[in-house]
């Protein structure tokens, strides 16, 4: 493949994790080398306590990395401030969560608009893609609901569709069927399809080998390691540069 596809998004060189516990230190994630190509779906699977969602953390910057280099093009995001991180968050990147992490008192098209007015976008232009997102999602009929109103899959449609508002480069998602039963879970596949056929880039962790048949790469994680790599190659070429204002 070339163009954009050839690139990398993120990059991670001998990247650890530790915490320290009684009765000894947990490698959560232990020495990781990982590219992951724009434009690709990457799932990542394993055991409980594996490190595949501390990982997770790690490429989204919810959590720094104990040691190792981590890049998002060709910014280095572990050196960067907290502020900048934050940015980088707020602007480039979509998380899903397994549990929604929904507001209970906002309705779902508030929910969605949230992170685009904290990036300080214009509150007209957000309304509009709000909208058109939760129709996209099949929601256009529930925007004005509380999520206690909706169910799990439709509050799991809600938080990909937050994911999206702020046209984010990579979308991170951390066992997004966990949580639903097999019908909801077919909708959230159905809709990562269509973010894949659009030419999204799609970190995905998860239990379910149905999600993970979806993906053009499977890495299997066990004791804070890669066990298995299957699909696409391991690397890719020139970096993605990000917009200027993102450094630390």
């Amino acid at each position: 493949m070339s163009g954009i596809e050839d690139t990398c998004v993120l990059r991670a060189r001998g990247l650890r994790k530790q915490y320290g516990r009684e009765g000894g230190l947990v490698r959560a994630v232990d020495g990781v080398d990982l590219d992951v190509a724009a434009g690709r779906t990457l799932a990542v699977m394993g055991p409980s306590g594996c490190g595949k969602s501390t990982l997770l953390h790690l490429l989204g910057g919810l959590d720094r990395p104990t040691a190792g280099e981590l890049f998002f093009g060709a910014r280095r995001v572990d050196q960067l401030s907290e502020r900048a991180l934050a940015q980088l968050r707020r602007h480039e990147i979509g998380f899903v969560f397994q549990a929604f992490q929904l507001l209970d008192e906002l309705t779902a098209q508030e929910n969605v608009e949230l992170p685009a007015l904290l990036a300080r976008s214009s509150p007209r232009q957000v309304r509009r893609r709000a909208r058109q997102l939760l129709e996209q999602v099949g929601l256009g009929e529930r925007v004005s609901h509380l999520p206690s109103a909706l169910s799990g899959g439709q509050r799991q449609r809600v938080a990909i569709a937050r994911a999206l508002v702020n046209e984010p480069t990579v979308i991170l998602a951390d066992e997004p069927t966990g949580n639903l039963d097999s019908a909801a879970t077919l909708e959230v596949l159905r809709l990562f399809g269509a973010l894949r056929a659009e030419g999204s880039t799609l970190v995905v962790v998860t239990h379910d080998e149905r999600v993970a048949a979806t993906a053009d790469r499977l890495i299997s994680m066990r004791d804070g390691t890669f066990a298995e790599d299957t699909g696409m190659a391991n690397t890719c070429g020139p970096d993605v540069h990000l917009p200027a204002g993102l450094n630390g």
